[in-house]
């Protein structure tokens, strides 16, 4: 379980992009975070993971805090949060199974991973991995041969050989089409009942969020504007986190797919 506890951060130009949020993410769930650019979404799960250092408050992983670990214990901590990002994070250069097999380097030692040797164990779970996210004819590829939906499949299957506790997912639909856009969520989100592991999910796509996921949380300058069911979001709730605007055809377009 994931808890938040006040989570605060106040960058040094004195801008607040969170201000004291409380969430409780329990095992098996995902999460979308909705709202505006600057609304704090990005800011809250690098916090999470401490690429951005919290100002005050807590983060709390299975009874773990996070925000009170010295550098040696967040190096282990991270092991357990997965993470996929927006523009992919690979290593061009590299093969396909290469990317995937990085993901280990928290767990193999330092001359192992300077020579990229892997236990066999790790290789097979690589193997059994690019299977599940339909890439297994591709481990040999560079990863600069590959779409931007191949490249973001990548991303999740280096994510998942950390076999990790909490999935933290920044945009990961931002610069792929429609079609390739709802393949990346559906994936992510039946990976994650398969494996009943926790993702906090950072979109821009209302709708898409709305098809996928079990709860969605609204971020407005930094606090929580909205806490619920994709269905229990109106143009009432999309008003508050977003602005004036018709929001009809938004919510209409999220119920035709799910219907679908």
């Amino acid at each position: 379980m994931l808890k938040l506890e006040k989570l605060t951060k106040t960058y040094p130009t004195g801008d607040q992009a969170l201000r004291a949020v409380d969430m409780v993410v329990p095992n098996g769930q995902v999460l979308a975070l909705i709202g505006p650019s600057g609304a704090g979404k990005s800011t809250l799960i690098r916090c999470i993971n401490r690429l951005v250092a919290p100002t005050s408050g807590k983060v709390i992983l299975n009874d773990l805090d996070i925000t009170a670990l010295g550098s040696g214990g967040l190096r282990r901590a991270r092991r357990t949060m997965g993470m996929i990002f927006q523009e992919y994070a690979l290593v061009e250069r590299l093969t396909v199974m290469e990317n995937v097999l990085s993901g280990r380097l928290g767990y193999v030692g330092f001359w192992r991973s300077l020579t990229r040797r892997y236990p066999q164990s790790d290789i097979d779970e690589a193997f059994r991995l690019l299977d599940r996210v339909g890439l297994l004819d591709m481990a040999d590829k560079r990863a600069d041969e590959l779409s931007g939906g191949q490249r973001q499949r990548v991303g999740i299957a280096r994510a998942l050989i950390q076999n990790p506790e909490l999935l933290l997912v920044d945009e990961p639909t931002a610069s792929l089409d429609p079609k390739t856009s709802r393949q990346i969520m559906r994936l992510i989100c039946e990976l994650c009942r398969e494996r009943g592991l926790a993702a906090v999910i950072n979109i821009h796509d209302v709708a898409l969020a709305q098809m996928f996921v079990q709860r969605v949380v609204g971020l407005k300058s930094g606090e929580i504007q909205f806490d619920g069911a994709p269905g229990e979001m109106s143009e009432e709730v999309l008003t508050r986190i977003y602005g004036e605007e018709d929001w009809k055809a938004t919510i209409a377009k999220a119920e035709d797919e799910v219907v679908a």
